[in-house]
């Protein structure tokens, strides 16, 4: 159920991306992909409830406190999307090259309808951070940052 809209918007018959729905997680993944499709953007993900939950962000993550960068919440994805790197075909949703920019553990410390607070522990990202629910050109958005430790 938590992934019909991720299938609705895929034509699996043409994209390598996963189906989902076959590999359980420990909730502990999460990954960042670096999405060259329209526009360059990265896709922040998150193991939450079976899925990971997703936010697209139009410049590279904040690794310093003090940055903030806007985050709009897309569909979630399964949890084999964590490993996915390759090019989603012309004409398909997303279309472009998809390549893991960064991946590791993280540890959600509270989460409420309009505020995510979290820690990873990646290879480039590492440390306490926060997704804070905004609003942005009158679409619900979040605001994503690194916290102080």
């Amino acid at each position: 159920m938590a992934l019909e809209e991720y299938k609705k918007l895929r034509d699996f018959e043409k994209t390598t991306e996963p189906k989902g729905g076959t590999k359980k997680g420990a909730g502990t993944i999460f990954v960042v992909h670096e999405h060259n499709a329209t526009r360059l953007h990265y896709d922040l993900r998150l193991e939450m409830g079976g899925v990971l939950r997703s936010w697209a962000v139009p410049k590279e993550p904040p690794d310093t406190e003090g940055v903030k960068r806007l985050a709009i919440q897309t569909e979630d994805h399964p949890i084999e999307y964590a490993d996915f790197e390759g090019s989603i075909p012309e004409g398909m949703y997303g279309a472009g090259t998809v390549r893991i920019w960064d991946k590791g553990r993280v540890t959600i410390e509270e989460e409420k309808d309009d505020e995510l607070l979290f820690e990873l522990a990646g290879r480039r990202l590492n440390g306490k951070y926060a997704l804070i629910k905004t609003r942005f050109r009158g679409k619900e958005s979040w605001l994503f940052f690194k916290r102080k430790s």
